[in-house]
């Protein structure tokens, strides 16, 4: 990226979409369904209930067919004038009215009787499931007449009655119809009563939450879209605080990568400089080399090596902005040897070398001969990073406290796993910083500390399969680093001993 370039702008958003006219919201959906439970409620009364009326308006017709039957058996036969039997017929609204006792089945009384009768109803054997699907069938047929079966009084077996349907079927009609009136009150209040309160109680608060969310979309990066939480402590509350913590760490982190892009396009302005500066010295060192005084060729190659790495590392432009680091180049390597040259670049002193005043001091307590599968650069970068920190936390200390100012480096072997660890004296990892500590700008311990330091170790560590963490429990700060050996093939090991 040269500095004439510009970060890429960010895409358009989509405005957010809104419900057609003729859509129903969650609000409408509600009611609406409330609505049809309740209707289905009612259906589910209104089976049973219509067919229970039939019922009883048969057995207050037989009632009145039991009382008349009473009169009719006391008088003697054709003593009753046919005036009062038509007015006794007329008051149970029958056609008919027989009994049978015994053997003998008696017509008590008849008026325009039928050539036919259209359906038979037998109270005493009558069922649930019949009543029910004889009573929607007299609804939905045409006029016809149903001849009754009931108990029958005086010690008689049965007693029959022949009535007109239409009566029945007008008096079920109107029942059908108060009950369709009365369930539509009924469901209008629960519907009412229930729909405010689930509006109140779920609809409201959903709304808030959408209209927050279509706020933050329009401007994620506003800390001021965030929304507020509101008091409750059921799951809405709990929804709304969790919604709250989510845009708080949607923030920072958009705040967090527009810093990187910022530092990133800064880099890249720097780095076309930087790169020029840093040839010249390294011509500059290049001349040194050729100078035959003992001092100057002491400090000349690692001049030269510093150089070299600091034109590869802008010529990188700082590889921690890239998409992802270049892959290790592993090789077994002396683990003494880098250390000893991260020491010489920091100019430690090793321990027992005399300082004045007292300054840091280098511990290297690494196995003799130990080696490692690693990247040499990869490795002394990792190594620079962890110490330049402990250093610098070191400097940092009041320089009144004649506690010792230490590094030490201890390395060793466990299975096929090479473990590096690296401590000092210092105050040690504030607990602020530990939950970020490997992450870019948020794991810094120290004040104007960016952080980018252990984040860059611990990418290059995980490129190795390996792992980098904080040793708990120590005096100051201790990382250990974990590299395992690359996995063998056997049967190219085989190959390779055999030859």
């Amino acid at each position: 990226m040269t500095t004439t370039e510009r970060p890429p702008l960010p895409a358009q958003r989509p405005a957010p979409r809104q419900l057609p006219w003729w859509r129903f919201g969650l609000s409408g959906k509600l009611l609406l369904l409330t609505v049809l439970f309740l209707m289905f409620a009612e259906i589910a009364i209104y089976v049973p209930s219509i067919a229970n009326f039939r019922l009883n308006w048969l057995r207050d017709r037989l009632a009145s067919a039991h009382t008349a039957a009473l009169v009719l058996d006391a008088a003697p036969s054709g003593m009753v004038p046919e005036g009062l039997t038509r007015q006794i017929l007329d008051s149970v609204g029958a056609r008919a009215v027989a009994m049978k006792t015994g053997t003998q089945r008696r017509l008590l009384a008849a008026r325009d009787m039928p050539p036919a009768v259209d359906h038979d109803v037998d109270i005493r054997t009558m069922t649930s499931w019949q009543a029910i699907s004889e009573a929607f069938a007299l609804l939905t047929s045409g006029p016809g007449i149903m001849r009754v079966v009931g108990p029958a009084p005086a010690g008689g077996q049965f007693l029959e009655v022949v009535l007109d349907e239409t009566p029945l079927r007008v008096a079920m009609l109107r029942f059908s119809a108060n009950i369709l009136l009365l369930s539509l009150v009924i469901s209008a209040i629960t519907a009412a009563l229930v729909y405010l309160a689930l509006h109140y109680l779920f609809v409201r608060p959903m709304r808030r939450i959408t209209a927050n969310l279509m706020a933050f979309h329009e401007d994620p990066e506003s800390p001021t879209r965030i929304i507020a939480p509101s008091a409750r402590r059921d799951e809405m509350g709990l929804a709304e605080r969790e919604l709250a913590a989510l845009q708080r760490d949607l923030v920072s982190m958009l705040h967090q990568k527009n810093r990187l892009a910022a530092l990133g396009l800064a880099v890249s302005k720097i780095n076309h400089d930087l790169r020029n500066l840093l040839a010249s010295a390294q011509l500059i060192s290049d001349q040194l080399a050729g100078v035959s005084d003992a001092r100057v060729q002491r400090f000349a190659p690692k001049l030269v090596r510093t150089l070299e790495r600091a034109v590869a590392y802008c010529q990188s432009t700082l590889s921690y902005g890239r998409a992802q680091e270049a892959p290790p180049q592993r090789r077994l390597i002396a683990v003494d040897a880098v250390v000893r040259e991260v020491r010489e670049q920091l100019e430690i002193a090793s321990h027992g070398e005399e300082t004045a005043p007292p300054q840091v001091t280098w511990v290297n307590v690494i196995e003799r001969g130990l080696m490692v599968d690693a990247d040499p650069d990869h490795l002394f970068r990792i190594l620079l990073n962890l110490a330049r920190n402990a250093r610098q936390a070191l400097e940092a200390l009041d320089h009144t406290d004649a506690l010792p100012r230490q590094i030490r480096v201890t390395g060793r072997r466990e299975g096929a796993v090479t473990i590096i660890e690296l401590s000092d004296t210092g105050p040690g990892v504030p607990d602020k910083a530990r939950a970020h500590l490997f992450e870019a700008f948020q794991g810094s311990a120290r004040s104007g500390g960016t952080g980018l330091g252990l984040a860059i170790a611990a990418e290059l560590v995980r490129a190795h399969d390996g792992e980098i963490r904080l040793v708990e429990g120590t005096i100051g700060a201790t990382f250990r680093v974990a590299i395992p050996d690359r996995p063998v093939e056997l049967r190219a090991a085989r190959e390779r001993a055999k030859a």
